[in-house]
């Protein structure tokens, strides 16, 4: 960008292409709207076709761009690599890839550290590090033959910080151990791969978000919200928008490497 470039320049998506794994649901789809909004055409995905496509319709619908839904297990390497194969067949590029895959509750065991089963320690590292490795692999090929393009891997402030149990009731299941590892991995992820890349002229960040109300119980929302510096927990459709299209944008263009934490300031007062 040339200087003069305007603030709507820098954040304007127009003939951009999206990829975000995980973007029919919660935070995924959100992003999927903010960077439709912007002007981007892309792709979401879920482990369901129909959840895919039900998404990407509704996204279309609402903002005119084109958006496709399809399936995946971002576990699964082939599922990965034809996934990359059938968005460029379908857009020329990628321009912008969010990894939003993943989740805290892959297992109904139990989530106190000393009775973790290795199985459940591998699946939940699969989940949400493997998956990302194997997206972050696919991407990086195409980026550097484009020599631009920005990737963003979803972290959590899990990654950055300890839990504390008190804030949880006895009712309500607590992330693990090893969905902090795997978070903090993605971290280091993101971080060395955009040294890689940099040279490229691909950029690689992540976004770490803190806890979103969804109708958990009251009393987990009010200790919660107790522990933030603005008193509330994120807001589902608005309070990452803002970070996405950020990341996503020109308007980013001289950052890489950062985890940008949207948590309403509970890290900082830990």
């Amino acid at each position: 960008m040339v200087k003069g470039t305007t603030v709507q320049q820098l954040f304007d998506l127009k003939g951009k292409v999206f990829l975000i794994a995980g973007g029919a649901h919660n935070l995924g789809l959100d992003m999927a709207y903010a960077l439709a909004e912007a002007g981007a055409d892309g792709v979401v995905t879920s482990r369901k076709a129909s959840s895919a496509e039900e998404a990407a319709l509704n996204i279309s619908e609402s903002t005119g761009q084109t958006i496709l839904g399809m399936p995946l297990d971002a576990t699964k390497e082939d599922e990965v690599k034809n996934l990359f194969i059938n968005v460029i067949n379908r857009f020329d590029r990628i321009d912008i890839l969010v990894n939003c895959v993943g989740g805290g509750n892959v297992s109904d065991n139990s989530t106190i550290p000393e009775e973790r089963n290795l199985s459940d320690w591998d699946l939940l590292v699969q989940t949400n590090l493997t998956s990302i490795f194997l997206l972050c692999k696919f991407g990086t090929a195409i980026m550097k033959k484009q020599g631009s393009g920005s990737i963003i891997n979803i972290a959590s402030i899990a990654g950055i910080i300890g839990r504390d149990r008190r804030v949880y009731p006895v009712e309500m299941p607590i992330q693990t151990i090893d969905y902090a590892a795997a978070k903090a991995g993605v971290i280091g992820l993101t971080r060395d791969l955009a040294a890689y890349l940099g040279p490229d002229g691909v950029r690689v960040n992540a976004i770490s978000p803190g806890g979103f109300e969804r109708g958990q119980l009251k009393e987990f929302i009010e200790a919660y919200s107790d522990k933030t510096p603005l008193r509330r927990m994120g807001r589902d459709g608005i309070d990452i928008k803002g970070a996405i299209l950020f990341l996503s944008s020109e308007a980013s263009a001289y950052v890489t490497g950062h985890n940008l934490v949207v948590d309403g300031g509970f890290t900082i007062c830990q």
